[in-house]
């Protein structure tokens, strides 16, 4: 894994971390490679990679400071870890992945016969940040990309030292900044998804995704609807739908920008 960003650690203001700006945001689109949930019509790779080069464009009219990356522009498959990998190399200040969430069919019983009833599926939107128990692959990731490249690269030759209390604290000072702010824009764009488009939403939660806690920056998981659901895989694939998606996801950027960054 390669670095994020090169840091002089020679100034105590490197503990300060309030001084974000959003320059680079990674947008994945989830699965590919024929992997992923499916409906009756349509696969999450598709919907996915729709919405993701759908986003991409948003973000550059939009936000034309902002650069943006994308982990594939293609069907084809791309490895959780090297989803991370491009993320990292390309010194991301935001990471946004984007799936489709789907649950079994559930079924009932008519004429002595099991009949799907995918309408009693899950329906609406979920955003997802890693999860407390795998706290320390967030912090091998951090501490990669902080310290050891600074050495490997003939920098001030600083390595990672854990008995040393003054890189101890700007270690902690990310993680936690990093993780406040991944809470900080899986809200806001679950409020926009809620309030401006009327979706149903189970909210912002914790899971234990590789993506996401391999990732040194903050990054969300955005769960866009359920695939296997009728009424949600109708409107994933319209355009009306998809532009709806993206438009949520730009306004949500745009508020944790003001949010972050200094005047």
């Amino acid at each position: 894994m390669s670095a994020v960003k090169s840091y002089s650690f020679t100034a105590a203001a490197k503990t300060d971390t309030s001084a974000f700006r959003v320059k680079t945001i990674v947008v994945d689109a989830g699965h590919g490679g024929h992997t992923g949930a499916s409906g009756s019509y349509s696969t999450e790779e598709q919907v996915t990679l729709a919405l993701a080069l759908k986003l991409q464009k948003a973000i550059q009219k939009d936000l034309k400071d902002v650069k943006v990356v994308m982990t594939r522009t293609t069907p084809d498959g791309v490895g959780l870890q090297k989803r991370s990998d491009i993320a990292n190399d390309a010194k991301g200040d935001l990471f946004i992945s984007i799936h489709c969430n789907s649950l079994p069919d559930r079924t009932r019983i008519v004429n002595g016969r099991k009949v799907r009833s995918p309408d009693q599926s899950g329906r609406g939107v979920l955003l997802l940040v890693y999860g407390l128990h795998r706290d320390k692959e967030e912090v091998a990731a951090l501490r990669e990309n902080l310290f050891e490249e600074t050495s490997a690269k003939g920098g001030n030759g600083l390595g990672f030292d854990p008995h040393d209390p003054g890189q101890m604290i700007i270690l902690n000072a990310f993680k936690q900044k990093f993780r406040k702010n991944s809470i900080l824009f899986a809200n806001l764009v679950n409020d926009e998804f809620v309030q401006t488009d009327g979706r149903s939403s189970d909210g912002v939660k914790e899971q234990g995704v590789l993506v996401l806690c391999h990732t040194a920056m903050p990054a969300v998981l955005v769960e866009t609807g359920f695939i296997n659901n009728p009424k949600d895989e109708e409107y994933l694939n319209s355009e009306d739908g998809q532009n709806e998606i993206v438009a949520s996801i730009v306004r949500a950027i745009k508020s944790y920008k003001k949010e972050i960054e200094p005047i």
